[in-house]
């Protein structure tokens, strides 16, 4: 069981760089380079509300649970 990131499918969708959403979340291209590939291990909620604030859609499109 894991939890699956889909953060670049939905930046693909609105046509925006890791350094564009970086500076309208305020976090370190590092740090969401690290969540974008999967590997981080935790996320703030107000991350998350601020990443899909940005990107205009739900955290569910963004976090994915697979058997």
């Amino acid at each position: 069981m894991s939890i699956i990131v889909n953060l670049d499918v939905m930046m693909a969708k609105r046509k925006m760089s890791l350094n564009e959403l970086s500076e309208k979340v305020d976090v370190t291209p590092a740090n969401l380079s690290i969540l974008k590939t999967g590997k981080a291990k935790a996320i703030r909620f107000s991350t998350l509300e601020a990443i899909c604030e940005v990107l205009e859609c739900q955290p569910g499109d963004i976090l994915e649970f697979e058997k």
